[in-house]
């Protein structure tokens, strides 16, 4: 795949209006969008289709957990939607109900291991008795087993993550950010080149492009690095 099949640019913003802004700024260099809470309970789940009727690819990060059916029953929806990806959280139940409610559709159904704002701690006050580094290979394992698209995880853990996946999965990695930018509230990052290296098959970037000055020349340039990351 080539760098533009690779980066996902998170739309975070709070309209539709602005979403819709950010697309028609990127142009034809971006395929690939994230929809997530913030716009998808502003109306983006029609953006979202609309995109993807438009050509573009779209990752649909919903993080699903509920009881075997609604999930079966959301996953149903989330087909006809023509999405590319669907994340829901790594629990092995859940997984396997979100399979077989996809069987024969292309959708892409990746499971979420550890969010990249959490660490140690965090998991440790959640009642967790892993480190996340363990609990990313543990849900890793359980996704593979149950059948998944792929997998969710920090750029840290890519690496030992592809090895159990092995190559036909994908890895997607959040918290993806350039040199010199602002971490925000991800605890566990690395830039894009790192990600790559590392086994990602996907980076997702929201802000660093989004929240730039200039957005199409922000995501110009991670383009760029990803290139060079990819033919090095």
């Amino acid at each position: 795949m080539t760098a533009r099949e690779k980066l996902i640019v998170g739309l975070d913003l709070p309209t539709v209006a602005e979403a819709e802004k950010m697309v028609v700024t990127l142009g034809d260099d971006v395929l690939f969008y994230k929809v997530g809470y913030q716009l998808a309970f502003a109306g983006g789940l029609d953006f979202a289709k609309e995109l993807a009727q438009a050509g573009k690819k779209i990752f649909l990060d919903m993080k699903l957990l509920d009881i075997d059916n609604t999930v079966a029953s959301a996953v149903e929806n989330i087909v006809k939607m023509g999405m590319t990806m669907l994340t829901l959280h790594a629990y092995p139940k859940t997984m396997r109900a979100a399979v077989d409610a996809a069987k024969g559709s292309d959708l892409c159904l990746l499971g979420v291991t550890v969010l990249t704002s959490m660490d140690e701690r965090d998991l440790t006050d959640a009642g967790y008795e892993y480190d996340p580094h363990t609990l990313v290979l543990r849900r890793a394992e359980q996704a593979l087993q149950a059948g998944m698209g792929g997998i969710v995880c920090s750029a840290e853990e890519a690496s030992a993550v592809r090895k159990i996946v092995g190559p036909s999965l994908a890895v997607v990695t959040p918290g993806i950010r350039p040199l010199g930018a602002d971490k925000g509230d991800q605890k566990r990052v690395m830039t894009p080149t790192q990600g790559l290296k590392s086994g990602s098959s996907h980076l997702v970037v929201g802000r660093p492009i989004v929240k730039a000055a200039d957005p199409l020349s922000a995501a110009r340039a991670i383009l760029s690095e990803m290139d060079a990351a990819l033919s090095s």
